[in-house]
């Protein structure tokens, strides 16, 4: 369970805790250990790692702990991410590129790590956070929205290609969340769509499992208003939809 200290990623690890499920939790901060202290409470065994996925060492890290447990892995949920906000010519690029390596380059590595012995075994859930900003261009968000459009596209293909090996891949795709991920993305916070009411992540993270476990492609996580914003998305113009989105996320003044 990747990016579980906060928000979706922490309400994930409550779902999975409460199914039964050994874990290894992992963030970058140290609120992992007390996530992983209070999932010890329903029964099962927590692990906490804490660590950066952004860089390979903790990839390297997490998959370490993985297989010092000498046990099979399951299901994984990799949720680790973080967004920005702001025009990408006056944003930092370091940030930007840390974008990647966090939300595409890190589940891009965990996914083959995981895959390859799910499949060798014939059984295994893999669920990847998404979001609906997968959907569109995200214009004053141009970067997280297109690392979201890769996931998403990645998570699909890698599902379809393992029809037959008992192993399916989930993208659970939240609208706006009420978490830090708006705090953490700057000026986000001050547009539209910062201030817009958020769903509720314990709602998105049941979501997301019910869909993991029934083996589902993709869900849209949260209330039905999301899932008619996605609807939409499906149809408008891409054009449309980047000029939307400046809409609501463009920084105020």
């Amino acid at each position: 369970m990747t990016g579980a200290s906060h928000g979706i990623g922490a309400e994930l690890a409550r779902v999975f805790a409460e199914h039964g499920h050994d874990l290894i939790v992992t963030a970058e901060d140290a609120a992992i250990g007390e996530v992983a202290e209070r999932m010890r409470r329903h029964g099962g065994s927590a692990q906490a790692v804490q660590t950066d996925l952004s860089d390979p060492k903790g990839v390297e890290e997490l998959d370490q702990a993985i297989a010092a447990t000498g046990r099979p892995l399951a299901a994984a949920a990799l949720n680790a991410g973080v967004g920005s906000g702001g025009s990408f010519v006056g944003s930092k690029l370091a940030d930007e590129l840390r974008l990647i390596d966090l939300n595409v380059r890190s589940t891009v590595d965990l996914a083959h790590r995981v895959l390859g012995p799910m499949v060798a075994r014939g059984h295994g859930r893999v669920l990847v956070t998404s979001s609906i900003a997968s959907t569109m261009p995200g214009s004053y968000q141009a970067v997280y929205n297109a690392s979201k459009s890769f996931v998403q596209s990645f998570t699909e293909a890698v599902n379809d290609e393992l029809r037959g090996t008992g192993v399916s891949m989930t993208s659970l795709m939240p609208g706006p969340t009420a978490t830090d991920f708006f705090r953490r993305a700057g000026s986000l916070s001050e547009s539209i769509m910062g201030r817009m009411p958020k769903d509720d992540p314990a709602k998105v993270a049941r979501q997301g499992y019910d869909a993991l476990m029934a083996g589902r492609t993709a869900v849209v996580g949260g209330s039905p208003m999301v899932q008619a914003q996605a609807a939409v998305a499906g149809v408008l113009p891409d054009q449309v939809k980047a000029f939307a989105h400046r809409l609501i996320a463009r920084p105020r003044g």
